[in-house]
């Protein structure tokens, strides 16, 4: 009997230890950081809890499914949407949220990510619908600004706050990206032959404008030369002028100067014919006087006795000719 009755005893007590701590599990929760969790007693709500230590009653109280309270991101999948002017386009969203009130996205809704998903679509489509493809398309940031602020207003009661919503991917129909890309073929093309139209227009003006800087410099150039030369024969012929005056030359020699320049009216092979000027007879009388005859005498004796007068003008024979 002693030891049936140790027995029991000693079952009593190894239950009432299991029980023991069945309860102390069941009444200490440790809530992590950035969490938090909906307490409900005998089925009705009682508190929230904060991250720490907390201690609840046994079979009293349940401890609802912790909510995370850090910023989500949630992509949804692609979702048609038709356009202003009836084109169908694929439209990627990403919606940024967080739980704010516990207690308001556990009893307010009962699938918070879900219902994000089905108002960010109707309001997604209600957007797009009253844009064309283009507005569309580059209008970005107005279609995120519209549905925050609708996405933002409906969640408030649910107790989530949506920070941002993205548009990740709009993609129109094959045809229309093909049309698309043959309108920005086309406008690229054309830019390229403007600019290099522009380029080419550019080119002959600076071409002509350096032609003419270079027909300008080259005439002024040529202006000056003239005149540094014409200054340069200016100053030799007043040279040569006060040379001869210095030299107080004579008739004689004046005139014997004279005749030898006359020769050089013939140089040249297509010289036929050449006229004495009649200035040889006033030269010819001075070469008579300085040989001591008369002037018809000198006359005659250079160009012989049947000469006519030098006065006259009289063909030249030509170079191959032997001398008269």
């Amino acid at each position: 009997m002693d030891s049936l009755g140790g027995t029991a005893a000693a079952i009593v007590l190894i239950v009432l230890i299991v029980f023991v701590i069945i309860v102390l599990v069941r009444s200490i929760r440790i809530i992590p950081q950035a969490r938090a969790g909906v307490v409900e007693r005998l089925g009705k709500y009682q508190r929230t809890l904060n991250p720490g230590l907390t201690i609840l009653i046994p079979f009293v109280d349940r401890l609802l499914p912790l909510l995370d309270l850090r910023e989500q991101v949630v992509s949804f999948p692609p979702q048609p949407v038709i356009t202003e002017d009836n084109l169908v386009v694929s439209i990627d969203t990403v919606v940024y949220f967080q739980v704010t009130d516990p207690r308001a996205a556990t009893y307010e809704i009962a699938n918070y990510i879900q219902a994000v998903e089905q108002l960010t679509t109707t309001t997604l489509r209600n957007v797009v619908g009253g844009l064309n493809l283009e507005e569309a398309l580059t209008s970005r940031d107005q279609i995120n600004g519209q549905l925050r602020g609708v996405l933002d207003e409906a969640t408030g009661r649910w107790g989530i706050r949506v920070s941002r919503v993205e548009l990740k991917a709009i993609d129109p129909p094959h045809s229309i990206q093909d049309s698309m890309e043959k309108q920005m073929r086309a406008e690229r093309d054309r830019r390229a032959a403007i600019l290099t139209a522009e380029g080419t227009k550019q080119s002959q003006i600076l071409t002509a404008e350096g032609e003419r800087q270079s027909a300008i410099l080259k005439a002024e150039g040529d202006a000056k030369a003239a005149i540094l030369r014409a200054d340069g024969e200016a100053q030799a012929i007043q040279k040569v002028f006060d040379a001869i005056h210095r030299g107080n030359p004579d008739q004689k020699l004046l005139a014997y100067q004279y005749l030898q320049t006359l020769p050089k009216l013939a140089e040249g092979t297509s010289n036929k014919l050449w006229i004495i000027p009649s200035e040889v007879g006033e030269a010819l009388k001075g070469i008579g006087g300085a040989l001591g005859g008369s002037d018809s005498e000198g006359v005659a004796g250079l160009f012989g006795k049947n000469a006519e007068s030098p006065a006259a003008p009289a063909a030249a024979p030509r170079p191959q000719d032997p001398p008269l």
